[in-house]
């Protein structure tokens, strides 16, 4: 479906994978915990501190959500972050349009921590906007050849009615680490009554050991939570909090626009982007359109030559043992068929 330009961001979906690392030293972190309980606690804080950058900070910047640019196959989005924790460094790359799945990895060599994978997004419609998140991330731990499963949030768009939309969280998410703990995240909404928006709790437990749980946290994703030994009752110590708010994102560094390669996302879109911040609609339209054109005729001649999109950075394999490890306590699969394949960033490219 095709967006009517006034409603669309500047951004396209291959960036979004930045998000995953506005705080690199709470990224990095885990490395240097020596318990594996308290590093799988530290894993799950991370993962809590992109849920603000990830899906609210569009909002918060721009007043309401915007339909983020649609990438073209091959797009690239390549930066890195510079600050205590050393340098980190993102590659995104758009690996399938239809359906469209954008695939990224993470790393820090330093503190020998990466993250890859990918999603894809179904959207369907009832009384809101529901947007299903296919895919999912694989966060690992060199110095303890650690690894943690991580799924994604589903997603509704509220605020349609009032002419300002804002994502929102439902259902839950869950952490599963090759050390044997499990991190269960539930996601709760605004009512019409009462509830604050952009709740949740989350506990860390052994696999397999629900109702004993480690650790209990509570709050918001977009504000502030707390973190409580055992199951947070009974006047459970609180032994950390984090402040969404308070904590400055790192910016992500990216080259300068001219250096960058035709395939990356500022280059690409620049002419759009600008369009779009000037209000001129038609101009949009006519940019966005000579981009799609140009894919399209690429796609013609792949098919007439029989052959198929070389990736940059990632290769599709049949299967990926570490996941189907990690998914079987979660009784979760890896819908390959929804995705396109399986994508893993290969480092030999």
């Amino acid at each position: 479906m095709t967006a009517p330009a006034f409603i669309l961001s500047t951004t396209s979906l291959t960036e979004f994978s930045a998000y995953w690392v506005e705080h690199p030293s709470v990224f990095v972190a885990p490395a240097n915990e020596p318990d594996p309980a308290k590093r799988a606690l530290l894993v799950l804080k991370w993962f809590l501190s992109t849920l603000k950058p990830s899906y609210s900070s569009r909002n918060e910047k721009l007043g309401s959500e915007k339909k983020p640019l649609n990438p073209f196959l091959g797009e690239l989005y390549l930066g890195r972050w510079e600050d205590k924790a050393g340098t980190t460094q993102l590659v995104s790359e758009q690996v399938s349009h239809h359906p469209p799945v954008t695939a990224y990895c993470i790393w820090n060599a330093q503190h020998g921590v990466r993250l890859q994978g990918y999603n894809a997004q179904k959207a369907s419609f009832s009384r809101t906007i529901n947007v299903k998140q296919i895919g999912h991330a694989l966060y690992h731990l060199d110095g303890y050849n650690e690894d943690y499963l991580i799924t994604l949030p589903a997603i509704h768009i509220e605020g349609l009615i009032t002419g300002s939309p804002y994502v929102e969280l439902n259902k839950s998410t869950y952490i599963q680490s090759s050390s044997g703990f499990t991190a269960k995240i539930e996601y709760a909404g605004k009512g019409w009554v009462s509830g604050k928006k952009n709740s949740f709790t989350a506990q860390l437990y052994p696999t397999g050991k629900e109702k004993e749980p480690l650790y209990t946290l509570d709050g918001q994703w977009t504000d502030s939570f707390t973190i409580k030994e055992g199951d947070g009752k009974h006047k459970a110590r609180v032994i950390d909090t984090y402040d969404a708010k308070a904590l400055k994102g790192t910016p992500l560094i990216t080259a300068p626009i001219e250096q960058q390669d035709p395939l990356e996302s500022q280059r690409a879109w620049q002419k759009v982007a600008a369009a779009i911040v000037k209000g001129d609609m038609d101009k949009t339209s006519y940019e966005k359109s000579i981009i799609e054109n140009q894919q399209r005729e690429l796609r013609k001649k792949e098919a007439a030559e029989g052959r198929e999109w070389e990736r940059t950075f990632f290769t599709k394999v049949d299967r990926y043992p570490i996941f189907e490890q990690l998914a079987k306590p979660l009784a979760i699969s890896i819908d390959a068929d929804k995705t396109n394949g399986i994508w893993l960033f290969d480092s030999n490219k």
